[in-house]
This record gives structure tokens, C-alpha cells and sequence, in this order.
């Protein structure tokens, strides 16, 4: 046979094997998995025939992030937004002035299903707009992944396949209860489901059918989304009438090392110390009642913001400092024009197996106790503050390769 011949036969060969749209060959080893899961999911009320029709020809996803794949490295978490841009790119003014804009017009738009809202779960309306505008970018963002294969997947091999077994099973309850299609059932790769992102179980925990149709969709009704996110908000502690942080400017002598969850005090306490809220704004006596955590997200650089329980019920929904900071101040700017009082100052941020290390320095150090998640957040930032006290460097609680490089060499 001629060369050109072969060579053609080859790479349509090759072309046939990888084209994505033809099957592949089975993994038998995640095929008995999921098979192994029908008891659990006929004790959720799956029936037999949706669990076979819908994992007949189900196969993994491997390109998934967050997964342990034996023989392989790890696939590591992704490179979340949330956890490795300064805040400045991720609470980018020209996103949030957008959003807000669009938001405005929806505040018109969903007026009653608002006010239902919050007569019914006592979350404002712009809340869980912004929530909305966040997590799908007000439905316009089409979420890449079936659910299904990304569950399924998770289920077997992720970092948390406990979690995610439940949520694989509680996803083919969706299909057998006929809450959505499958076709209709695509997710981040997370996982998560429908116009404000919910998990499978949280459906079913939070699930509120607001437009009386006798459904709750999630994918469709954009009152029944919002109204899910409004009762899950408020299942996880959200207090009415209560706001969810206040910008202020912290005394010259802040000890950055105080912004921990664990450190809450009434807000006149934090007045009392020298913080003052921004814009000359007066705290009602109410207000001033209630407990507050102190929030520094670039150390001491940029803004800082006193928290309320409120803050850490948005938290709930995403475990990231800057995307309650997203949502809040998106909330905000639905009804006021006003962008943050004090400039964000950090141009860079450390790589997440960077900040990785530096947590596991600093718990050599026995100076953090926490995940060795690559994340920076609040416990990081004042478990840094702490080394920095302690070996006489300038305290600003802020992740920098010259503190990484002091943390390797204190050992």
C-alpha cells in the first residue's frame, strides 16, 4: 500500500477514534460504580426505569477539575475567580456597573415576585437578583456540563465523592420526578443547576414554587429561581432587616490580624475603636446592636468592612470573601450609584499552590489550623498577620512571595 495511503487511513483512523460526538469505550470500573447505586437510588423514590435509561450509556468525565485519578496527578481544584484574582479584576467596577444597570430594569420587571420575596423570607430583592446576576449572569450564561456526567463523575473519583454520590442520585430523582429533562440539565463543573446555581439536594431543600404553577423550575421561572435562592438564604439564618457589611476606614493602628469570624463584637464596639463608616453614614442604635466580625480582604491595603451574620449567609451559598463582596455591593448598586469608598491597592496575587505552601508553613508554625486549600481567606490572612508579628515584620496580613520566602526559612 502507497505511503499517502496509509498515512490518509491513519489519521481517519485517529479522526474516528477522538471525535467526541462517537462512543467510546466503556470504563467497566465506573460502569459497576454507578450500577452499584440503584439501591440507594430506589430508597429516594428513582424508578428503575429512568436509573437505567439515564446511566445506560453514561461515561465519565476526566477532564473534570477536582478529581483523584489513580495512576494520575491529581487534576488539583480550579483556578477559581474567586480565589486567585485580586479583588480589584474581580469586583471589576465596569462588570458590576453592568450588572447593576441590568439589575435596575429587573427590579422593575419582577416588582410583585420581589416584594413576595421579602414579605415571605425577608431577603431584599437586589439580593437575590445579584446572586442571580452573579451565578448565570441573569440566565444569559449557558452552563457547559451535563449534570449528570459531572455528578456521576464526582461521585467516583472527586475529592468529595460522599457529597457528590448523594447529589448524583438526587439529580436522577429530579429526571424521575420530571422536575427538568435531561437535555435541560446542564451545570457548572461543579455541578450546580439551574438560574442561581443549585445542587441537585438543595432543590429539594429550598425548592419554592412562587409562581403557583404547581413546579418549582429553576430553570424557567426566574420568580421560582429567586425564591429558592430567598428560601435558602433564609433556611442557612438570614436576619430581616439586617444589612450584610458596612464599609468603613479602619484607625492608622488596625491590627489586621483581628479579621476572623471569630473575633465579633457589637458594631458600636468597632466605632468606639476608630472606625468610622464611610461617607459620614450614621448607624442607627439598632444597628449598632448588631455583632460584627471585622473583613480585610486585601490586609491592610484597600477596603475593609465590618460583617454581619448576613454576610456569612451569603457565604453559605459560596464559601468566597470576594463573591459575597460581589453580590452585596452588586445589591447595592441596584438602588445607589455609590462604588467603594477606598480603592482596591493589591496588583497581584500569589498562585494557589503558593498560598498552599504558605499554609502549610504556617500550620508547621502552628500558627493555622485550617484546610490546606490554596485559598487565602480570612483565616489565612490573619494566621500570615500572626507570623508577622511574631518575627517583627511589618504587619499588613496580605500573601507576598517575600512573606512566602520568610515563612520556608523560619523552619
Amino acid at each position: 500500500m502507497p505511503l499517502a495511503i496509509r498515512r490518509c487511513l491513519c489519521v481517519c483512523f485517529l479522526a474516528v477514534l477522538y471525535h467526541p460526538g462517537l462512543a467510546v469505550a466503556a470504563d467497566p470500573g465506573f460502569t459497576q460504580f454507578v450500577a452499584s447505586l440503584w439501591p440507594e437510588a430506589k430508597e429516594q423514590g428513582v424508578s428503575r426505569a429512568t436509573f437505567e435509561t439515564e446511566t445506560r450509556e453514561l461515561e465519565p468525565d476526566y477532564k473534570l477539575p477536582d478529581l483523584l485519578l489513580p495512576g494520575r496527578p491529581a487534576t488539583g481544584a480550579p483556578a477559581q475567580a474567586e480565589f486567585v484574582q485580586v479583588p480589584s479584576d474581580y469586583v471589576k467596577e465596569a462588570s458590576i456597573a453592568r450588572l447593576a444597570e441590568h439589575g435596575q430594569k429587573l427590579i422593575q420587571q419582577y416588582r410583585p415576585a420581589l416584594a413576595e420575596i421579602e414579605r415571605r423570607f425577608g431577603v431584599p430583592g437586589p439580593i437575590v437578583l445579584a446572586i442571580w446576576g452573579r451565578e448565570t449572569d441573569f440566565g444569559r450564561y449557558a452552563l457547559p456540563y451535563d449534570a449528570l456526567r459531572v455528578l456521576a463523575t464526582q461521585a467516583y473519583v472527586g475529592r468529595r465523592k460522599d457529597q457528590y454520590r448523594i447529589e448524583f442520585i438526587m439529580a436522577l430523582k429530579m429526571l424521575s420526578d420530571g422536575v427538568v429533562s435531561r437535555r435541560d440539565l446542564r451545570a457548572s463543573w461543579g455541578g450546580a443547576v439551574g438560574l442561581t446555581q443549585f445542587l441537585p439536594s438543595e432543590y429539594y431543600k429550598h425548592g419554592v414554587d412562587l409562581d403557583g404553577d404547581g413546579k418549582v423550575d429553576l430553570w424557567r421561572s426566574v420568580p421560582d429561581a429567586l425564591a429558592s435562592a430567598a428560601q435558602q438564604l433564609a433556611n442557612k439564618g438570614w436576619q430581616s432587616g439586617v444589612r450584610w457589611a458596612y464599609e468603613v476606614k479602619p484607625p492608622a493602628n488596625v491590627d489586621c490580624t483581628m479579621g476572623v469570624p471569630e473575633v465579633k463584637k457589637p458594631i458600636r464596639e468597632w466605632l468606639r475603636a476608630g472606625f468610622v463608616p464611610v461617607r459620614g453614614q450614621r448607624l442607627s442604635a439598632a444597628e449598632q446592636q448588631q455583632a460584627a466580625s471585622l473583613l480585610q480582604p486585601e490586609g491592610i491595603y484597600g477596603p475593609a468592612f465590618l460583617t454581619t451574620a448576613n454576610y456569612f449567609v451569603i457565604k453559605e451559598y459560596n464559601f468566597s470573601d470576594l463573591y459575597v463582596l460581589f453580590v452585596g455591593h452588586l445589591a447595592d448598586r441596584m438602588t445607589s450609584p455609590a462604588a467603594f469608598a477606598t480603592p482596591w491597592s493589591a496588583s497581584k496575587q500569589l498562585r494557589s499552590k503558593d498560598v498552599e505552601a504558605m499554609q502549610g508553613g504556617l500550620t508547621r508554625l502552628g500558627l493555622y489550623g485550617d484546610k490546606l486549600d490554596g485559598k487565602a481567606g480570612m483565616q489565612t490572612r490573619a494566621a500570615l498577620g500572626a507570623f508577622q508579628k511574631k518575627a517583627g515584620l511589618k504587619v499588613d496580613c496580605w500573601p507576598s512571595e517575600s512573606v512566602l520566602q520568610a515563612i520556608d526559612a523560619a523552619h
